[in-house]
């Protein structure tokens, strides 16, 4: 009786929306006018916001999204027909039903292979597994890979969410060019020596095959809800700040950035939080597409983070050394800057947490018209080839500010502050410093961090 009323109003809310009729079953694309009454009724609603383009909002919108917008009275077009032909069409399937995109399996083989072709240099562990038992591998590259050795340590992040499939390229891309140049480029051999870099391509891989066999914009893991509904957001199931508004996160479980029933409720988010938690990272890279920017805490808040001027810097010297490759202007900035809010995510965690610079690379294209979730195949070595520097850069930098804080060997006599501040540049190795002294002087001075209160 209950699901014949349902029904009933439905037909009935449709009959009154011409828009609202032409709802597929599926989740459709839509875009609304941008005006500054509908960007802050928006914010509340929990929206699967795509993109922005000049005076629009593009979304991935399914019933109940609808609906809201109509109580809110927030007209919308429909634009799923706009993309249905790029989505038949792309990627070219060069591979296989998801071209030379990796899937799952293909992933799984390709890491134990870079660590079976480079035993002193590659160590594939297995950090946990996910809902459907698929096992979460993280890669560790170094030149004694078999010690624990203290370090610097960089971290790279890749599919949080399914349907960003390049997302897990360009940090396996990253090891395998580490491991393939190790002999032959000094300047590789040298960040390899002083660091240990883990890469842990895909956090997501219930959600990947889903996306890949069954529906491509499949975005959470897939979680059985129990209400008739799947899947919990990754990047929003984060312990810091989990769940302190419904603006950067929704309660409500048919919500593509739905946080989970409880901080860290996902064996997925477990395992990236218990393998982070037991080393002592300096930074970390998580990837997702599309937008074409870098983004670094807070994301839960307008407000800048303690270190905000120094990740504004670095996050600036990063986009210039990944425009000099391709000529893609990568654009940076404070996540809560951006249209929306997020609580529980990744790089809130991170820094929230452990007080180290994080970042979010949003990879190309800028928008669905060049090709959203649907990269070319083409364009992963391109893609995979501008963000190398900006990966070489922060590894450079975190052996810089490993060098800072790690006991100095008795025969080393320490660099004197008074120096640094007067401007003399530090030169640790052949590849050029990746601080200017202004940057080295603030990481001093930053080295003393404020009492964090993890939420975790």
């Amino acid at each position: 009786m209950i699901k014949r009323i349902v029904i009933v109003w439905l037909v009935i809310l449709m009959a009154a929306s011409p828009l609202l009729a032409q709802y597929s079953g599926e989740n459709d694309i839509i875009s609304i006018q941008k005006t500054p009454d509908v960007i802050k009724a928006l914010r509340g609603m929990n929206l699967d916001i795509l993109f922005e383009k000049k005076d629009e909002i593009y979304i991935v919108a399914g019933i109940r999204d609808l609906i809201k917008l109509e109580k809110a009275g927030i007209a919308y077009s429909l634009e799923t027909y706009r993309f249905a032909a790029q989505a038949a069409q792309s990627p070219a399937a060069q591979g296989g039903i998801n071209g030379d995109y990796h899937s799952y399996l293909e992933l799984e083989q390709d890491l134990f292979l870079l660590e079976s072709s480079f035993p002193e240099l590659a160590k594939v562990e297995t950090i946990g597994t996910s809902h459907e038992q698929r096992r979460l591998y993280a890669l560790k590259i170094s030149d004694h890979v078999h010690q624990e050795e203290n370090e610097a340590k960089v971290i790279l992040l890749g599919c949080h969410h399914a349907r960003e499939w390049i997302s897990v390229e360009v940090p396996y891309l990253v090891g395998k060019h580490l491991l393939e140049n190790y002999a032959s480029d000094s300047e590789i051999r040298s960040l390899v020596n002083q660091s240990e870099v883990w890469i842990i391509p895909l956090v997501n891989p219930d959600g990947l095959v889903y996306s890949i066999y069954y529906y491509r914009y499949w975005r959470k893991n897939r979680r059985n809800n129990g209400d008739g509904t799947y899947g919990v957001d990754p990047n929003r199931n984060y312990g810091y700040k989990w769940g302190c508004d419904d603006i950067g996160s929704s309660p409500d479980s048919y919500s593509s950035v739905y946080r989970g029933p409880a901080p860290f409720s996902e064996p997925e988010t477990q395992a990236v939080r218990d393998f982070i938690s037991g080393k002592n990272f300096q930074a970390l890279i998580t990837y997702h597409n599309y937008s074409q920017v870098i983004l670094y805490p807070w994301g839960y808040t307008e407000d800048p983070s303690p270190l905000d001027e120094l990740m504004h810097d670095m996050a600036e010297h990063m986009a210039a050394k990944m425009e000099e490759v391709n000529g893609t202007a990568y654009e940076f900035g404070r996540a809560g800057d951006s249209f929306y809010l997020t609580n529980g995510d990744t790089t809130d965690w991170m820094f929230g947490v452990f007080g180290v610079p994080s970042f979010t690379i949003e990879l190309p294209p800028v928008d669905i018209f060049t090709g959203g979730f649907y990269n070319s195949e083409e364009d992963i070595m391109p893609i995979f080839q501008e963000n190398l520097p900006a990966v070489l850069y922060l590894i450079d930098w975190a052996i810089e500010q490993h060098s800072l804080t790690a006991p100095s060997p008795p025969h080393v006599k320490p660099e004197p502050l008074r120096n640094i501040i007067r401007g003399r540049p530090i030169r640790y190795h052949p590849i050029e410093s990746c601080l200017c002294t202004r940057l080295t002087a603030r990481i001093r001075s930053s080295l003393v961090l404020p009492h964090w209160n993890p939420l975790i």
